[in-house]
């Protein structure tokens, strides 16, 4: 789980990117502006950030100015915009954004993007002699990416779903098989599931709902 800042002037569009990142597990805070921005990256430091250009005080571009200069750029960023041209995108970059996202954003782009931003954010210290691998991220810019020791994984679990299935189907059964273990082994326990998987309460029942899990099954099995 990670700490993402989201600032936008949109409240849709906050109130969107926070659902999706909450139900991924991550644990987000909200800023409509750049003094709200400004405040909250000095109370959470963030792990990453996704930045809106157009803002009616100051705009994103200037805020990322702001951070570099001031030595506070230290966390991945990731610039949003639905007006934004290619000169606008390219100037971010230079001054250290790590992508930019154009709106709307697809569910799979911000995805994406949010996981390629925290794996640069983890691999700027990677640990002691553990090799690296460079890996090519959005705009062109590179991330060092720690490569984990090979183990033999010895022998591997039988998938109950079918990989022949569309990428969404596929993730649905995956996603089921996973909350239906995790709510067996914690005998249909809704509190301990969610701490096992980093999901708020409210979250993990609305995800089991739209998967259409068993909330008995893991009591019975108890």
């Amino acid at each position: 789980m990670a700490n993402i800042l989201v600032v936008d002037d949109e409240l849709g569009i906050r109130d969107l990117l926070s659902e999706i990142l909450n139900d991924e597990g991550h644990q987000v805070e909200l800023a409509e502006n750049a003094a709200q921005a400004r405040a909250a990256r000095q109370r959470v430091r963030p792990d990453l950030v996704l930045l809106d250009i157009w803002m009616p005080d100051t705009d994103g571009v200037t805020l990322l100015k702001e951070w570099s200069a001031s030595g506070q750029l230290n966390m991945p960023v990731i610039m949003m915009s639905g007006h934004a041209t290619i000169d606008t995108a390219v100037e971010a970059t230079r001054i250290g954004a790590m992508a930019f996202l154009e709106k709307p954003i697809t569910l799979q782009k911000l995805l994406q993007a949010v996981d390629q931003g925290l794996n640069r954010g983890l691999s700027r210290k990677p640990p002691p002699g553990v090799m690296a691998s460079v890996v090519t991220l959005s705009q062109g810019t590179t991330s060092v990416q720690p490569l984990a020791p090979k183990v033999d994984p010895g022998p591997q679990p039988v998938q109950p779903f079918s990989l022949e299935k569309p990428l969404r189907d596929a993730r649905d059964d995956f996603e089921k098989a996973y909350f239906e273990f995790h709510l067996a082994r914690e005998g249909g326990s809704m509190t301990r599931v969610a701490e096992k998987t980093g999901l708020e309460r409210t979250h993990l029942y609305r995800k089991l709902k739209q998967l259409g899990v068993d909330l008995t099954r893991g009591k019975r099995g108890g």
